[in-house]
């Protein structure tokens, strides 16, 4: 690395407080990220004016410093090298923000820590779903399905439902893997707590509604008491309650049994009495928890579609910053199993592309500044992209927020797209796929007006941000 960048590392520890403020320090794909002693002696202007700096911003008790794939591993060794700090994990990092946080965000956090894991199979679950929507929907290529009109792929229509699928149908386990490795106990026994809930020999989740009311929901006698043996398919909260549980006592039984018979003990005597646990009192409780929460969801969308979609898509962005959208996945999750699709993630992927288009539009408008500003050009037309593809956050911190009212532009346009998604009810089969992919995700009837509410979050923020750029501010953007 250069001198003058050496140089430009020595500015930004100064400008975040100087080499006493940093607590612990890593790096990821792109960002430097910081736990800072005091964040308020954090010189924001002189940072970003630092040419390595695309942006900063503080999320979930770290200060992260916005500097770019492949040069960020640069910049982080001659940090090193400047401070003589040690290289930390992110989870060491992550650890130490916690002491920065209130019971709120942390709370947030966990769920983040427990659901951001699995999202890897859940957009492959979507994206699979999306290409098996293509072969089976009626009247998207014609008046039958492909699979009617070339037969010969109606069998692989069927392995690829089967492959999508599974992560649906498994999903307490994945999040038993999940939430028992986040918890500190085996993540091993995490899926086999999570594949206790499903057991195929358990009447299914999908099909309790029909059971119960026709009255041959099957039962057991525990304890003398009457307990339904009913699975958990799809459900949420009875695993993330039951993994809690299991994490406690396989941590107890640990530091009270002898090494020699651990393994005959701790996990047999852990997993038995969680299990009890769950069918007994967890499951029936969180179970009618879960559903009274995505029925209250599901009433206001049925009713107020439009109001519904435009608080959600007007404000979804101010949870990003917040960090509060992380605990909406269960949410989303509990409204795929119980609705066959989630009305909440087309609303958030139309949100993505709004605040790309608001940073595109100050990418255009720096081609009429007098001053021709590089940098800002460069980082808003690569922060649009990157929203655009679903990751919001440099468009966001790096350029949206940092001017103000791109940031507003954007939610004007993504909550008139929200009325629009809100009030049809559009769904998606999943989550994870977000920005101009998330069309992918979309159930195949709702591509019509999902494209609708696309061309207008691409529009609105776009036009709106780049005439008050020009006509209110002249293009003096700062």
């Amino acid at each position: 690395m250069s001198d003058v960048n050496r140089e430009q590392v020595r500015q930004i520890v100064e400008a975040i407080g100087g080499q006493e403020n940093i607590d612990t320090a890593t790096h990821c794909v792109t960002r430097l990220r910081f736990v800072l002693n005091d964040e308020s002696k954090v010189d924001k202007k002189k940072l970003e004016s630092i040419d390595l700096v695309k942006g900063s911003f503080s999320n979930s008790g770290q200060f992260q410093v916005v500097i770019g794939q492949g040069l960020v591993d640069k910049v982080y060794k001659v940090l090193a090298e400047e401070t003589g700090i040690q290289e930390v994990s992110k989870d060491d990092v992550k650890s130490a923000a916690t002491k920065n946080m209130n019971p709120l965000q942390r709370a947030i956090k966990l769920l983040a820590d427990i659901f951001i894991p699995i999202l890897p199979a859940i957009v492959t679950a979507g994206l699979l779903l999306g290409l098996n929507n293509v072969l089976t929907a009626e009247d998207l290529f014609g008046p039958d399905p492909l699979i009617v009109t070339y037969p010969q792929w109606a069998d692989i229509a069927e392995v690829i439902n089967i492959i999508a699928s599974a992560a649906f149908t498994f999903l307490p386990a994945l999040i038993g893997w999940s939430a028992v490795k986040r918890f500190g106990a085996n993540p091993l026994m995490g899926i086999v707590l999570g594949l206790v809930l499903v057991h195929p020999a358990l009447l299914s989740a999908y099909a309790y509604p029909n059971a119960l009311q026709e009255g041959t929901v099957p039962t057991w006698n525990l304890f003398g008491l009457t307990v339904e043996s009913i699975g958990y398919q799809g459900q949420v909260l009875p695993v993330l309650v039951a993994a809690y549980l299991y994490a406690v006592i396989e941590k107890f039984l640990n530091r009270r049994v002898h090494d020699s018979i651990k393994l005959l003990v701790v996990a047999p005597v852990s997993i038995l009495i969680t299990g009890f646990a769950a069918f007994i009192v967890i499951g029936p409780l969180t179970f009618a928890a879960g559903t009274a929460v995505t029925d209250a969801v599901v009433y206001m969308f049925e009713n107020f579609g439009w109001l519904g979609g435009l608080i959600y898509g007007g404000f979804y962005a101010v949870l990003v910053i917040t960090g509060m959208h992380h605990t909406f996945l269960p949410v989303d999750l509990q409204l795929i199993s119980d609705q066959g699709g989630t009305f909440l993630w087309p609303i958030l992927a139309l949100s993505n592309i709004a605040q790309g288009s608001a940073a595109f539009a100050i990418f255009a408008a720096t081609f009429f500044m007098k001053g021709k500003d590089e940098k800002l050009k460069g980082l808003a037309s690569s922060s649009g992209i990157s929203a655009w593809l679903g990751v919001t956050e440099p468009a966001l911190f790096g350029v949206n927020l940092r001017y103000k009212f791109p940031f507003i532009c954007a939610l004007v346009g993504s909550g008139i797209a929200g009325i629009i998604l809100g009030a049809n009810f559009v769904l998606a089969n999943s989550i994870g796929v977000g920005g101009v992919p998330g069309i992918i995700s979309i159930q195949s009837q709702f591509w019509g007006i999902f494209a609708l509410g696309m061309g207008i979050v691409i529009v609105v923020p776009f036009a709106l941000t780049l005439a008050y750029a020009l006509v209110v501010k002249k293009g003096k953007l700062e």
